[in-house]
């Protein structure tokens, strides 16, 4: 099978790179992927990976609502051989339903967000209009949490032709003590220091602003540093305000070309204080590298993070803190939910079970006579509340 992932770009932080991981596990699932971008993307390391990985990434320049990008892309999907389409993002969705629709292959679409907020008559209409449509003219629409397949049904009736399935990455590995040794030395701490990592962008809602308030909540003499990864639109101010206040830049480092996966191999917990979030990429990464978490309680993160694995806060900096001090007051603490972030990360998110359970869904959705009905692929009713 060749499955065709259409995207908005190639964009590191976007669903690009999880589409990589995708593209190592495919062939041993029975399947090959292409990914064709809509918008080009400059120095995206997610091209090398695809092209190591043989799933040829496309990049086209088509202009928001270009009627042509349909055209570009049913060329795009012939020239590969295209079996199936798998849209991700709003605009992909109504391109590869259409290109889709020319070729008569079936076309598949991932939810990445919802629209949950407050919204005026009109707005509901249009996104009830939506997810009509996306009915209509998708073969089966994937939630990748509950949180998403709770929200379809309120507005679609019914998870008839969904399925819950999250999405997967390549396994990062448990770092060695010889990583966290460095990274100590790097950082000018001590053995006995506890060293937790945020990875999540810099921008707004993801609540680095909150975990720094935290920061500064925590005892003075508690042994720990806090290292902010990464770079967005709110790293100049973030840096700012730890340089002017000394608690905090005694206690907080930034570490802007740091690969993510490497911190939190050598980190001893994962900070994730999103206010709001649907299935984080960091933090399943985390969870693969056996790192506890303390993470905020909003969107999909109850569904990664458990109690057996980390602990989650309401959004609000002081428990942040009574649950960052009690993680490094207790070490066998952070082993044992370490140990269990690794088990869950293997037995829910590793990529190649991620590649079997699409198999399935792609089989089925292109008529093999072995494959699941498609029934079967439905995500049972969320029950009930009350």
């Amino acid at each position: 099978m060749k499955i065709a992932h259409l995207v908005e770009s190639l964009d590191d932080r976007g669903v690009a790179a999880a589409l990589a991981d995708l593209a190592e596990a495919g062939p041993a699932a029975g399947f090959e992927v292409v990914v064709v971008a809509l918008t080009p993307s400059a120095h995206s390391a997610v091209t090398g990976r695809l092209e190591r990985a043989g799933a040829a990434p496309v990049e086209l320049n088509v202009a928001p609502w270009d009627p042509r990008a349909v055209l570009q892309v049913v060329g795009v999907l012939r020239t590969h051989g295209a079996d199936l389409v798998h849209t991700h993002g709003a605009r992909p969705d109504l391109v590869g339903s259409a290109a889709a629709a020319r070729l008569r292959i079936p076309a598949i679409s991932t939810l990445h967000h919802i629209h949950a907020q407050p919204a005026d008559r009109g707005d509901q209409l249009r996104r009830t209009a939506k997810v009509l449509a996306r009915k209509r003219f998708m073969t089966r629409t994937i939630a990748t949490s509950a949180l998403q397949r709770d929200w379809y049904r309120k507005v679609a009736g019914s998870t008839a032709g969904l399925s819950v399935i999250p999405d997967g990455a390549t396994d990062p590995g448990v770092g060695t003590p010889e990583e966290a040794t460095r990274f100590r030395r790097e950082l000018g701490v001590g053995a006995d220091e506890v060293v937790a990592v945020s990875v999540a962008p810099m921008r707004r809602g993801q609540g680095q602003d909150m975990l720094l308030d935290a920061v500064a909540e925590l005892p003075p003499d508690e042994p720990v540093t806090v290292v902010l990864c990464g770079d967005g639109p709110l790293r100049p101010w973030l840096e700012s305000r730890v340089a002017a206040d000394p608690a905090l830049s005694a206690r907080v480092t930034f570490r802007r070309a740091a690969a993510p996966v490497e911190l939190l191999r050598a980190a001893d917990v994962q900070l994730h204080t999103t206010r709001d979030d649907t299935m984080p990429r960091a933090l399943v990464l985390g969870q693969g590298t056996g790192t506890p978490a303390v993470a905020t309680r909003v969107g999909g993160i109850p569904e990664i993070v458990t109690r057996e694995t980390g602990a989650l806060t309401p959004v609000s900096s002081s428990p942040i803190a009574d649950e960052l001090v009690r993680m490094v007051r207790d070490p066998e603490l952070r082993a044992r939910r370490g140990t269990a972030a690794r088990a869950r990360f293997l037995d829910r998110f590793e990529a190649s079970g991620w590649a079997a359970r699409l198999r399935d869904v792609y089989r089925s959705a292109l008529g093999y006579a072995d494959a699941p009905a498609a029934a079967e692929l439905d995500s049972p009713e969320p029950v009930a509340q009350g």
